[in-house]
């Protein structure tokens, strides 16, 4: 096959047409016990990597926000209370066994209202040109096939002024950190994810997904492609996770 006929999923070369689909069905072999392992594999640290994805958000009351690859909502339930009832949150993912898993928790915490949810895909969003003030995508990027057609749709949607946030595992900028994050990721993730959810090979596809993100700099350049201004990069936690910003100006 040419190059333009295959992409990666993790370290493997798949047909592109494939990718999509072996994604969703690593997401539905872990949605029940996303949260929980979220937890366990970052020792809790993801809640503090997504207060600062929100304080860097900037939303404000009565705006319109939506949350990309959206997961059982985490970010989503942050950004509906901080919109509040004159505000709109859609919670958008790709696959519906955690966009129903999420929406599931969300209910039960009596999150309803000013959120609304959207099964779509990040490189084709359903969404009128200029209609969000702020869009976010959180640690999903890098599951997206077309990661730039992705950034693009999310300039597209949003309003001028609006801004863009992705929240995403990158590249270590410390070496005995990057040596010792290789050492978990490949040993840990799978075994905690084979004993917690009994699927050792999701979580190996998670480690290995992580390596094949763009760097920093690179996600940088290719926001700058898509039409964003301004954009910066915070790292966080040594560079195991990175936030970008860019506007739409």
């Amino acid at each position: 096959m040419s190059e333009e006929q295959t992409t990666h999923f993790g370290y493997e070369e798949v047909p592109v047409a494939e990718k999509q689909a072996r994604v969703r069905q690593v997401f539905d072999s872990v949605a029940s016990r996303y949260d929980l392992m979220n937890d366990l594999m970052s020792m809790g640290i993801h809640r503090l990597w997504k207060r600062r994805a929100i304080e860097l958000a900037g939303v404000r009351r009565g705006q319109r926000v939506l949350d990309l690859a959206a997961g059982t909502g985490d970010l989503a339930q942050k950004f509906a209370g901080i919109v509040g009832p004159d505000g709109e949150v859609v919670m958008s993912d790709i696959n519906e066994a955690m966009l129903v898993h999420g929406r599931r928790r969300l209910v039960d915490e009596g999150v309803i209202g000013n959120l609304d949810y959207a099964l779509a895909n990040a490189e084709r969003l359903p969404f009128a040109t200029n209609s969000f003030d702020c869009v976010t995508i959180g640690f999903g990027l890098r599951n997206v096939t077309h990661k730039q057609f992705a950034l693009n749709e999310m300039f597209r949607v949003l309003r001028p002024a609006g801004r863009a946030l992705v929240l995403e595992f990158s590249h270590p900028v410390v070496k005995p950190l990057a040596k010792a994050y290789d050492a978990y990721s490949f040993s840990m993730l799978p075994l905690m994810g084979r004993i917690v959810t009994g699927d050792a090979d999701s979580y190996r596809y998670l480690a290995e997904s992580i390596r094949m993100h763009p760097d920093q700099e690179t996600l940088l350049s290719m926001m700058e492609q898509a039409g964003f201004e301004r954009c910066q990069f915070y790292n966080l936690t040594g560079g195991i996770v990175a936030i970008h910003r860019g506007y739409k100006l």
